[in-house]
């Protein structure tokens, strides 16, 4: 008998691998804008980075699982497209829209199935009106947070109307989420930066497992310090979920994309290239 029970649990373990095998994948790396950040120390609330200045990338991602096509955030809103990065303690620029990045790739934005959100800010749901048949995946506390009021730091409803209106369907999300049901790709919750922060596992067949940060880490020597930025909702969640990140990275062997880090992002190949 305890032979059988091993041979079961051997199987069960070995099901999902087979699983992520036969799963064709393909992961893009988009340009979803710029970010200048005059005032670093925003981003520790111990003032580590006091009197520096960086310019952050604004990275968003296609997945294409098989037949379906999904979106991993939707990046900051096109009325930025050719704005000045100016003199206040943060800008933000768009340099090409989604839209015209997806035709590059011979695919239209009502192709999209699935639109993930990593959180509700601005800055990674800009462009999401335009997924026109998109089923939306959000932290249900993020979804909610839509509706305050007033409306929490760096949240804009205005792009996700249609689905706070019930026009277009919408998965409200409370712990990890398998979202092709096969482990392929998993949506993982990291409170702290919001109170719904959800990052991105993609188990690719070649390249292998690859982690998408959302906001749970902006870039890496924020990451290395533990910083906390002073404007995220819950300080102890926020390093929890960072602690939480960087174990699965190194478990898994996993790239770990911070999805703002200008030089993290060079994890994955430039567009139009993808990863397999």
């Amino acid at each position: 008998m305890p032979l059988l029970i091993l041979a079961v649990t051997l199987l069960v373990c070995l099901l999902p691998l087979r699983d992520v095998a036969a799963a064709e994948l393909t992961l893009w790396r988009l340009d979803c804008g710029a970010i200048q950040v005059n005032d670093l120390d925003l981003f520790s609330d111990t003032f580590h980075f006091a009197g520096r200045q960086k310019r952050l990338a604004n990275s968003c991602y296609l997945l294409r699982h098989d037949d379906a096509w999904m979106l991993w955030d939707a990046g900051l809103p096109e009325n930025l497209l050719g704005a000045p990065l100016g003199g206040q303690p943060m800008s933000a620029s768009l340099d090409k829209t989604i839209a015209e990045q997806l035709r590059a790739v011979g695919v239209a934005p009502e192709d999209i199935v699935i639109l993930g959100a990593s959180h509700n800010h601005f800055d990674h749901v800009g462009q999401a009106a335009r997924f026109t048949t998109a089923r939306l995946l959000m932290g249900q506390a993020d979804f909610a947070a839509l509706s305050a009021a007033p409306l929490p730091f760096a949240v804009d409803p205005r792009p996700l109307e249609a689905w706070l209106r019930g026009e277009r369907p919408v998965e409200t999300l409370t712990g990890d989420k398998d979202v092709f049901e096969d482990g392929s790709v998993l949506m993982l919750a990291v409170p702290g930066h919001t109170p719904g922060s959800y990052a991105l596992l993609v188990r690719l067949p070649r390249t292998g497992p690859v982690l998408l940060s959302g906001d749970a880490a902006i870039f890496g020597e924020q990451l290395a310090g533990g910083d906390v930025p002073s404007f995220n909702a819950d300080r102890a969640r926020s390093v929890a979920s960072m602690q939480r990140l960087q174990a699965i990275a190194e478990r898994l062997g996993a790239r770990f994309v911070l999805q703002h880090d200008p030089d993290g992002i060079g994890l994955l190949p430039a567009f139009p290239a993808g990863a397999k």
